[in-house]
C-alpha cells in the first residue's frame, strides 16, 4: 500500500471482516496464513512466496500497478474495485468538464480577467456537441448515460466489439479513427495496458474534428498518466489541434513544480482526484467478496490477465 497510510486500512478491514487476522506487508508473518491480499502500488514481490494465497485485490479502480510487478504470482486472480461511489464521482466530473468546454467557461475566466463584457452569441447546445469515450466499461457507460441525459451526442469506443444501448459504438484500429475523427470532446477513461499506452498522441489528435464551436477539440484524461504522451499534448495545444486539455493524471504524480501543464492558459490540472472513493466503502467492497468466496460465491470483477484489465 506504498503511498498510503496503512494503518487505517488495518483497523477498516479489522471491522469490516471481525475475527480475521489482518497484516500489514511490513510486519513479520507466517506467509502460509495470508489467503488475501489488498494493496495499491505494492512493492516489487509483495506477493511472492504466499502459498496458500486465494485472491488479490486492487484498492482502486486501475489494476496497471499490479501488472507492473515482475513477480506477481501466476493464476491467482486480481479483482477490481468497482463501487457506485467511485462510478458517481467519476461521471460528475466527466460531466462537469464537458459543460464547462460547451459553455466556454474557460474563456469567459479569460474575458472577466480582461474586465471584458464580452458575449460569446454563437454558443451550441449540447446536442450539437459529440463526447468520444475512449473506454467504455462501467465507468464509461456510465458516464455516457449521464453525459446523454444533458444532451450530449455520445459515441464510445473499446478494444473488443461492444453494443451499448443508445451510444454509437467503434472498437480496434479502426473503430478508434472513427471515434477520434468524430468527437468535439475526447474522454479518455480506458485502463492503462501495453496495447493503450501513450495512445494520446500527436497520430491521434490527427484525427480530430475542429470543434470550432467550442473553441477547438477538448481533451480530458481521467484514465492514467501513462495514456498521454505530454509532449505531444502541448505541442498539439501551442499549434491549436487541441483548443483546451483538461488532465486529472500525469506520467509523474505528484505533477513536478516545473512542469509546463501548471501554468498552460489552455489546460486544466487536478491531482488526480476525479474519482476518489471512500476508503470505508473500498474495504466494505473487498471483505463482501472475501465472505462470498469462503462461502463458496464467485469473485465478480476479476481481471483478464490476457487484457490487463
Amino acid at each position: 500500500m506504498s503511498g498510503w497510510d496503512p494503518e487505517p486500512w488495518r483497523t477498516r478491514f479489522q471491522n469490516a471482516l471481525p475475527g480475521w487476522k489482518v497484516v500489514l506487508h511490513t510486519e513479520t508473518f507466517d506467509p502460509a496464513e495470508i489467503t488475501y491480499a489488498a494493496a495499491w502500488k505494492q512493492p516489487e514481490g509483495a506477493f511472492a512466496g504466499l502459498p496458500n494465497l486465494k485472491a488479490i485485490f486492487s484498492l482502486g479502480a486501475g489494476v496497471d500497478h499490479l501488472f507492473k510487478d515482475k513477480r506477481l504470482p501466476a493464476g491467482i486472480p486480481i479483482v477490481r474495485v468497482v463501487d457506485p461511489d467511485l462510478t458517481t464521482r467519476m461521471s460528475e466530473y466527466i460531466v462537469m468538464h464537458c459543460l464547462m468546454a460547451l459553455r466556454r467557461v474557460r474563456t469567459y475566466d479569460g474575458f472577466q480577467k480582461q474586465r471584458s463584457w464580452t458575449d460569446l452569441r454563437d454558443q451550441p447546445q449540447a446536442s450539437d456537441i459529440q463526447v468520444g469515450l475512449l473506454g467504455m466499461g462501467v465507468l464509461g457507460q456510465d458516464a455516457a448515460g449521464k453525459l446523454k441525459a444533458m444532451g450530449f451526442r455520445v459515441a464510445g469506443w473499446s478494444r473488443r466489439e461492444k453494443a451499448v444501448d443508445g451510444v454509437t459504438m467503434h472498437h480496434g484500429a479502426s473503430g478508434l479513427e472513427a471515434l477520434v475523427a468524430s468527437s468535439d470532446i475526447l474522454v479518455a477513461v480506458m485502463p492503462l495496458t501495453p496495447d493503450t499506452a501513450g495512445i494520446l498522441n500527436a497520430s491521434l489528435f490527427a484525427h480530430l474534428p475542429k470543434a470550432e464551436a467550442i473553441g477547438g477539440p477538448v481533451l480530458i484524461n481521467v484514465g492514467r498518466g501513462g495514456l498521454q504522451n505530454e509532449a505531444d499534448i502541448l505541442a498539439a495545444l501551442d499549434s491549436g489541434k487541441l483548443g483546451s486539455a483538461v488532465l486529472d493524471v500525469f506520467q509523474v504524480e505528484p505533477l513536478p513544480a516545473d512542469s509546463a501543464f501548471w501554468l498552460h492558459p489552455k489546460v486544466t490540472v487536478t491531482p488526480h482526484n476525479s474519482a476518489i472513493s471512500s476508503p470505508p466503502a473500498i474495504a466494505a467492497y473487498v471483505a463482501g467478496q472475501i465472505q462470498v468466496a469462503e462461502q463458496g460465491g464467485a469473485l465478480t470483477n476479476v481481471v483478464d490477465p490476457s487484457h490487463s484489465y
